[in-house]
C-alpha cells in the first residue's frame, strides 16, 4: 500500500511538471523552476522524470517546443520563422534552426514550404489536446524494470557508512577522464606504501551527470587511509563523517554502472526515502584489471536522510 501510495503521488507530480512545461514553452523553463512546481528538489526530479518518461527534462522540453513550432508552420502559414521561433522559447533564429534540423532532418524553411499532407502525421499526438501525461502503468513499468534489474545484480541495504579518512585529488571535466586522476593518486600512494591487496578506492560525485555539463562535472579520486599521514603536492586530506546510506553491492562492468546508479535511485524513490545534501559515492574492493571479467567490486552508496 506504502509502494502504491508513493507512486500515485509522484506521478500527480509529475504530471504537474509536464503540464507546466507544456503551457510554458514560450518561457524560460530551469530544471529548479520546473522541480519546484513539482515539489521535487532538482536532483531528485531529473532522476525521476528520466527514469519514468524515459527522456531528460532538458530533451522533453527541446522536443516539445520543436514539435510545437512544426505544428505552427504546418497550420499557421502566415507566421514568420522568426515567430515562431519566439513562440516556442527560442532566444534567436540559429539555434532554433539548428535544433530543428537536427530534430526533423529538414530546415524550418523547407518543412514550411513542404506540401501539409507530407508532415501532417508528425504533429499528431495520441491526446486530444496533444498533451504527455504519465500513466500509472509506464511509471510502474519502467521503476519495476529498474528495480528487478538492481535485485537481479546487487544486494541492497540500508546501513550508516562509518567515519572515513581520505586522501584525494579533485578533478573537474567528463567523467573518463577520472582514470587518469586515479593514476596520478596511484603513482602518489604506491611509494608510501599505501597500495595493497586491502586498499579501496573511494570516487565522489559532487555534481549529478544528469544535470551538470560533462565540462563542469566535480569529483575526487580518493584512496582511504588507515593511519594517520602527512600529504604533499596536489594530494589533499577529507574526511567522511558517518553517514547513512542506501548501499547497493554490484560487480559489473565499467558499462553498466550507469544503470546501477539509475536503478540504486529507483529503488530510493520507490522506499520513501529522501536524499541528503551529502555527494553520493563509491567504494571499490577491487581491481578490475585483475578480475577475470574486468569487472569491479563496488558499493554505490546514497546518503538519505
Amino acid at each position: 500500500m506504502k509502494t502504491t501510495k508513493i507512486a500515485k503521488e509522484n506521478i500527480a507530480r509529475l504530471n504537474v511538471a509536464i503540464q507546466f512545461i507544456e503551457e510554458n514553452l514560450d518561457t524560460k523553463l530551469t530544471l529548479a523552476i520546473i522541480a519546484e512546481k513539482a515539489h521535487f528538489s532538482p536532483f531528485h526530479f531529473h532522476r525521476l522524470f528520466s527514469l519514468v518518461v524515459e527522456e531528460t527534462p532538458n530533451n522533453f522540453i527541446i522536443r516539445k517546443r520543436i514539435e510545437s513550432a512544426a505544428s505552427s508552420l504546418l497550420h499557421q502559414k502566415e507566421k514568420t520563422i522568426t515567430e515562431v521561433a519566439e513562440a516556442v522559447g527560442f532566444g534567436n533564429l540559429s539555434s532554433f534552426s539548428k535544433a530543428f534540423k537536427k530534430f526533423y532532418g529538414i530546415s524550418p524553411n523547407k518543412f514550411k514550404e513542404e506540401s501539409p499532407e507530407k508532415f501532417s502525421k508528425i504533429c499528431k499526438t495520441e491526446s486530444k489536446n496533444g498533451q504527455v501525461k504519465v500513466t500509472f502503468e509506464q511509471y510502474i513499468c519502467n521503476v519495476n524494470n529498474a528495480l528487478k534489474w538492481l535485485q537481479m545484480n546487487a544486494e541492497t541495504t540500508i546501513k550508516k557508512i562509518p567515519r572515513l579518512d581520505v586522501a584525494y585529488i579533485s578533478h573537474k571535466g567528463k567523467m573518463e577522464a577520472i582514470g587518469s586522476v586515479y593514476n596520478k593518486l596511484v603513482k602518489w600512494a604506491t611509494p608510501k606504501g599505501f597500495i595493497n591487496e586491502e586498499t579501496r578506492m573511494l570516487t565522489i560525485y559532487h555534481d549529478s551527470p544528469k544535470i551538470t555539463d560533462p565540462n563542469n562535472l566535480r569529483m575526487s579520486a580518493c584512496i582511504i587511509l588507515n593511519d594517520p599521514i602527512e600529504i604533499d603536492g596536489e594530494v589533499s586530506l577529507k574526511i567522511l563523517s558517518p553517514t547513512k546510506c542506501i548501499v547497493s553491492r554490484f560487480e559489473i562492468t565499467p558499462f553498466q554502472f550507469q544503470q546501477a546508479w539509475e536503478s540504486s535511485f529507483a529503488w530510493m524513490i520507490e522506499k520513501g526515502y529522501k536524499k541528503s545534501e551529502t555527494a553520493p559515492f563509491e567504494i571499490y574492493y577491487n581491481n578490475a584489471t585483475e578480475h577475470p571479467e574486468n569487472k569491479f567490486l563496488v558499493d554505490l552508496c546514497i546518503p538519505i536522510l
